[in-house]
């Protein structure tokens, strides 16, 4: 993998994470390989690794298609993920640092004062840093690699996610319950103030999905 096409993947896949390339979009390689002012080759191998990523599905010969995900993908996807993050905060509570651990009440107390505010791009700013701080936490790098990817999996479903998050006073609450129980020192509390929180967050995104697509059939 060449930089230039590590590059160019990465911008992609940051316009498909952010929603401004949707599922179904095409990602042809005349009109990509003019816009990035490159040649085929770098286009081609940059469409394999968003493949490998599962973000795009390749059309032979002509480029890929921001991939979509069925209602059966998406709850199989939101369930793993759930159970995951669950999982990390329990090994994080027995292994976190000292530091990371003041790191994560300073974070909660911080989006505190962003939700009194209002803020709602910081909140969810600060809301993605406190489940990647608590994954981080567990110190187990394959944990960490499978949860950042299926978070990418996820990044199609990512506003409806997001516009669960603006409930901030219910999902700030939840967070603290977290935050107790993980510089309590006890795992299993943790364990489930976040099958809790990530449940919930679940159960409401499936149904946003499934009222949107309702809605277009």
């Amino acid at each position: 993998m060449t930089t230039i096409a590590a590059r160019i993947s990465q911008s992609l896949a940051d316009e498909i994470m952010s929603g401004l390339l949707a599922p179904g979009a095409r990602l042809e390689e005349p009109t990509l390989a003019e816009r990035f002012q490159v040649s085929r080759t770098p286009i081609r191998e940059a469409l394999r690794l968003l493949n490998a990523r599962g973000l795009i599905e390749l059309v032979p010969r002509r480029g890929g298609v921001v991939a979509s995900v069925s209602a059966e993908q998406l709850a199989d996807m939101l369930e793993a993920m759930c159970e995951l993050e669950s999982l990390c905060c329990r090994i994080a509570t027995q292994r976190m640092s000292a530091m990371q651990r003041r790191q994560l009440e300073l974070l909660h107390e911080e989006a505190e004062e962003v939700a009194a505010r209002g803020d709602t791009e910081a909140y969810l700013a600060l809301n993605a840093r406190f489940h990647q701080l608590l994954c981080e936490g567990a110190q187990n790098q394959t944990l960490v690699a499978t949860v950042e990817n299926l978070r990418e999996r996820l990044s199609p479903v990512r506003a409806a996610q997001g516009g669960v998050e603006r409930r901030f006073e219910v999902s700030h609450r939840e967070h603290q319950k977290i935050v107790e129980a993980v510089l309590a020192g006890q795992p299993e509390q943790a364990y489930l103030a976040m099958r809790s929180h990530t449940t919930r967050l679940t159960l409401h995104v499936m149904e946003l999905i499934e009222a949107q697509r309702a809605a277009s059939a």
